[in-house]
């Protein structure tokens, strides 16, 4: 039986096995799927013993995208515009893709049921998981995209890669309007609030939240504003069903999957 998993430190919590377990059984697909706790410093042997074990491929999350990116000796067009990783293919040589961004619109769009041309995008957060999505809300029409940081120079900097961004930081956000406001911030984990300008997040604005599974400090102030919120789930979801097309060459349907987990 074909062996995958998600690699990452802390990785207890993670759903992607429970996921990908049901994907198996709605296709037809024989495999496993596991956990792999890794830190920092035995990331890549960790990842070498999981491919001479004869384990197929990986899913890579927090903190080691930017590492799997680097172990890759291929990757995909949309990997190498996010300088991130989160779907290894353990052959050789070891190829990499990122599926985040996909994922991100595709729960925007088909999900929620929020068309994204034409409007204006504001990307909270210059990390790996803002550049992991920017290339595909690029593709997806977006009229604008600003990216801001606390740190106002890696927003401009991240912003230069992109041609058709603009960076900057969070002061410089006061009086400009957006339709989206997504962040990509890692402040929900810590359940720290992001210093935004009054009046960002107001009544018809689409908030959506990266993290998943708790009522962050920027999900609740979106709330109190009359924001619509949406918080990072479904973007699991759907970039787990990117990943396994890129494995098993068949894309699984997600919307029982995403159903019985916001049940949960």
């Amino acid at each position: 039986m074909d062996r995958y998993a998600v690699i990452g430190h802390p990785v207890a919590h993670s759903r992607s096995p429970w996921i990908h377990e049901r994907f198996a059984r709605a296709t037809g697909q024989a495999l496993e799927y596991g956990r792999i706790e890794a830190s920092a410093e035995a990331f890549a042997a960790a990842v070498e013993a999981f491919r001479r074990s004869g384990g197929k491929g990986l899913n890579v999350t927090l903190p080691h995208k930017e590492a799997a990116f680097r172990l890759c000796r291929t990757t995909s067009p949309r990997a190498d515009a996010a300088g991130a990783v989160n779907t290894l293919v353990l052959g050789e040589p070891i190829f990499g893709d990122n599926t985040d961004g996909a994922g991100l619109v595709r729960d925007v769009e088909a999900n929620e049921g929020y068309r994204l041309r034409g409007r204006r995008v504001l990307l909270l957060g210059a990390g790996g998981a803002a550049r992991g999505v920017i290339g595909a809300l690029l593709a997806a029409g977006v009229a604008r995209l600003r990216i801001a940081n606390r740190t106002a120079e890696r927003a401009r900097a991240l912003a230069e890669r992109f041609p058709g961004t603009s960076g900057g930081g969070f002061a410089e956000l006061a009086g400009d309007p957006f339709d989206v406001v997504v962040n990509a911030t890692s402040a929900g984990l810590q359940d720290a609030a992001l210093p935004l300008p009054a009046g960002l997040l107001a009544e018809g604005v689409l908030a959506y939240e990266m993290v998943y599974g708790r009522d962050t400090p920027f999900l609740a102030a979106a709330r109190a504003a009359g924001a619509r919120c949406r918080d990072g789930l479904g973007m699991l979801v759907e970039q787990a069903a990117e990943s396994f097309l890129v494995w098993r060459g068949v894309r699984p349907q997600t919307r029982d999957v995403l159903a019985e987990l916001r049940g949960a």
